[in-house]
């Protein structure tokens, strides 16, 4: 029997939130050697988006381990164990923080992880912040040819080294095509963000407004997708749950809300409406008509300026009156989006420069963009805010990483962030509206 050609590789992903675990978790195995063996440790950055039990199962990505930690924590893990590949699903501050950690943890030695890091979604505010931001990994994964046009000419245009800029593709695309009869019921489905639009009259008027909608086609299946449940918190901050403002209201009984994978909800949509959600990309991959929604405006603060050009923009009016969108294939292309097919083969550059990588003797230190010299009044906040200093070392006070915190430590913990989460989705909202009188 001959021997076999599959070699174990070790991965190790750090994730901030449920939604950056899930494109981290499946970019770590989209993006390794497919005669690769993969062996998933999964870290989660403690903080007040730090995923619930219930939000990680909802993902559905298996790890070897996974465990939650401090910066401090985790960077004194990765001075002692031994990892291939490192991917960083981390909000743009964290990232370069890590990547100032991991420079001082791996000092001297000759052999560390490629280190991959990149966007969970589509790229549609502080594009020249973020991406300088995570400068310095030997991959920065762009989720489609239009990113990775953009992430080359931001790099280059600071003078920093662009060759990181990887193309690849969102890593959760899939699932099954449209089928060309549709669904019986015809379903529609609202999928809902934490923080677009954010003012109560805004998100109020959506609700009211897919509530109509599902009077109008008492024959249609009207779902609510929402991302989590109220007291959790995801990549965004979301104040007015729409779970809260829905107990206002009398829905019909083809109304309801729906909680799990979008996958699985896709599975049954046959119009697909968001204000400019990552979901919409998901639905057009699968060839589902979808909306994004032109009533609030067309906006940079909405994102969904984003689907310019898409075919996809309308209103409610329209779509209650049985407009059904076409999406422009041209633009769909350019969005890493691949309806064409080609999905399967887009993360193999990604797999072809980790292989090299790997197989390199030695990799030169990180080096990020900013640097003591280069920001100095910027960098080191960043810094701080993990507990670092300036040269990336731990600042004295900050947790220890040799013992596991107590239990009286750990139920504070929960408490604390209980508390933080009440505050924004209870107290938040009512002094704000009070500074309004």
């Amino acid at each position: 029997m001959p021997a076999s050609t599959t070699k174990s590789l070790r991965v190790a992903v750090l994730a901030d939130s449920d939604t950056r675990w899930k494109w981290g978790s499946l970019t770590a195995n989209r993006i390794s050697p497919t005669e690769s063996d993969i062996h998933l440790d999964g870290y989660l950055l403690r903080g007040r988006a730090t995923p619930t039990a219930r939000q990680l199962e909802e993902v559905g990505v298996r790890a070897d381990s996974l465990r939650e930690v401090t910066a401090v924590e985790f960077l004194r893990d990765m001075a002692k164990e031994q990892y291939d590949v490192l991917v960083l699903a981390l909000v743009g501050g964290a990232v370069q923080a890590m990547l100032h950690g991991l420079a001082r943890a791996w000092d001297g030695r000759t052999k560390r992880p490629v280190v991959v890091t990149g966007y969970v979604g589509v790229v549609y505010e502080k594009l020249a912040d973020g991406l300088l931001l995570r400068h310095g990994a030997d991959l920065v994964l762009a989720n489609s040819r239009q990113d990775a046009d953009r992430f080359r000419t931001v790099y280059e245009g600071v003078g920093a080294d662009a060759e990181s800029v990887t193309e690849v593709a969102l890593p959760f695309l899939g699932g099954t095509a449209y089928p060309a009869g549709g669904h019986d019921p015809y379903t529609v489905v609202f999928a809902a963000q934490p923080s677009v639009p954010e003012s109560r009259k805004d998100r109020t008027y959506l609700l009211n407004r897919l509530i109509q909608h599902a009077r109008l086609h008492p024959d249609r299946e009207v779902l609510l997708k929402l991302r989590s449940k109220p007291g959790e918190h995801t990549t965004h901050i979301e104040e007015l749950p729409y779970q809260k403002l829905v107990q206002k209201a009398d829905p019909p009984a083809n109304f309801r809300l729906v909680y799990g994978h979008m996958g699985e909800v896709l599975d049954r949509t046959d119009l697909l409406v968001t204000i400019s959600s990552t979901a919409a990309l998901e639905s057009l991959h699968r060839r589902i008509p979808t909306v994004v929604l032109s009533d609030l405006g067309v906006r940079e603060a909405l994102g969904n300026h984003h689907f310019v050009g898409s075919g996809c923009l309308a209103s409610w009016d329209q779509l209650d009156e049985g407009y059904r969108p076409v999406s422009d294939a041209a633009w769909v292309a350019r969005q890493g989006v691949a309806a064409d097919g080609s999905y399967e083969t887009a993360f193999d550059v990604a797999r072809f420069r980790i292989s090299e990588l790997l197989e390199a003797p030695g990799l030169p230190a990180l080096a990020p963009y900013y640097t003591p010299v280069t920001a100095s009044g910027y960098l080191p906040g960043i810094l701080a805010r993990h507990h670092l200093g300036p040269d990336g070392s731990p600042l004295p006070g900050a947790p220890a990483a040799d013992k596991e915190p107590s239990p009286v430590r750990q139920i504070v913990r929960r408490a604390a962030r209980g508390a933080y989460r009440h505050g924004v989705q209870r107290v938040a909202p009512v002094i704000r509206r009070m500074g309004e009188l």
